[in-house]
């Protein structure tokens, strides 16, 4: 089979950490046959200093093209000025939107490998396995008005925070749908008992139920839901929230593993079901980290399971995509470790030397 791959490296260490998902995304075309055609395109503070714009058009239309997108990360202190006219993350806003990727994955898995490392005493952290899935172009980062303006007592700001019935629905269909396939435990997390938004997605949720039978579902409260993930991470499962709430949950579980390095993510355009191609975004968590860049210390593994969940979900490749998560696992078993995963005074590897082992491993896991 082939296909084409809109590549978009970015800003920080996204160049060096997208090479070596490409890199793995090649070792799987030579193993299963498959042909991949990456388009190597300009995103971000890296795209603004080029083109002046943080979205090129031949970009956008590039990645509406593509069989996916897999992106590194974009912005820096470069580019951070407020007064800026436009910024990096500007680009990234409206390549969302343009894909119309409304769901984003955020799947949590400590390696038993790696107990040793996460914040949490072992006991607590281990058989963690769960996917926060989160709206991505609703809530108030998108609401209107938004603005701030001066009055004689002083500054003011507003946001607005918004959710319409079809937006809740689809985005808690896909959390239905990924935990009908794994453990079938669906915890919505909500402000129910302060905010009417919140209120609308708990209703909406307990009538989506009734479809969902087989999957069990619970509501929690956003803060006791971010002490719960600390307490008894491993007793979740499926976690869905609204745009904000999901933001900071996501980063909160990202470190569960032990480090941000290690955090996939896909943004999807259709609720997902078996076998059948989706249109989507791939990026690691862990940002475009300017004080790693160049020096190839940054760890390539976000961006590598990342690839697994494009094979996933957007090229319908489910052998490939187990393929990758293997060989990931058995890297980490052989002791590879790059420096923030690494014990004191322990061994380390480079970017690139993890990536290639990973890549190795893929033919033979």
């Amino acid at each position: 089979m082939e296909f084409e791959i809109a590549v978009l490296p970015g800003d920080g260490i996204g160049p060096e950490v997208v090479a070596e998902g490409v890199k793995v995304l090649e070792a799987v075309g030579r193993r299963f046959g498959h042909k991949f055609r990456f388009r190597w395109l300009d995103i971000g503070g890296a795209a603004i200093d080029k083109f002046g714009t943080p979205l090129p058009e031949e970009t956008l239309e590039r990645c509406l093209e593509a069989s996916a997108v897999l992106l590194g990360a974009v912005g820096g202190p470069k580019w951070d000025d407020p007064r800026a006219p436009v910024r990096p993350e500007d680009g990234l806003l409206r390549l969302r939107k343009s894909l119309e990727v409304f769901a984003n994955l955020r799947p949590v898995r400590i390696f038993p490998q790696l107990l040793d490392i996460t914040p949490l005493r072992p006991e607590r952290a281990r058989g963690v396995d769960l996917v926060v899935v989160r709206e991505l172009v609703g809530g108030l980062y998108f609401g209107k008005p938004k603005r701030r303006w001066r009055t004689k007592s002083g500054r003011r700001a507003v946001d607005t925070l918004r959710y319409s019935e079809e937006e809740i629905a689809r985005i808690l269909r896909v959390g239905f749908e990924i935990a009908r396939r794994r453990r079938k435990k669906l915890t919505l997390v909500d402000k129910a008992n302060v905010l009417e938004t919140s209120r609308l997605w708990r209703e909406i949720a307990m009538e989506l139920a009734s479809e969902y039978s087989d999957v069990e579902l619970d509501c929690q409260y956003v803060d006791a839901c971010a002490m719960r993930l600390l307490q008894r991470p491993a007793e979740f499962d499926v976690i869905v929230t609204e745009n904000m709430f999901g933001d900071i949950l996501t980063d909160e579980a990202a470190m569960l593993c032990g480090s941000i390095g290690m955090a996939p993510s896909a943004s999807l355009s259709e609720i997902p079901a078996p076998g059948k191609p989706i249109r989507g975004l791939y990026e690691p968590v862990h940002g475009s980290a300017p004080r790693h860049a160049g020096k190839g210390t940054a760890n390539p593994i976000g961006t590598i399971l990342s690839c697994a969940l494009l094979l996933r979900y957007s090229l319908g490749l489910e052998e490939e995509a187990k393929a990758v998560e293997r060989a990931v696992e058995e890297a980490l078993r052989r002791g590879l470790r790059t420096p923030d995963i690494a014990a004191p005074g322990g061994e380390k590897v480079s970017t690139s030397e993890m990536g290639a082992e990973i890549a190795s491993l893929v033919a033979s896991v």
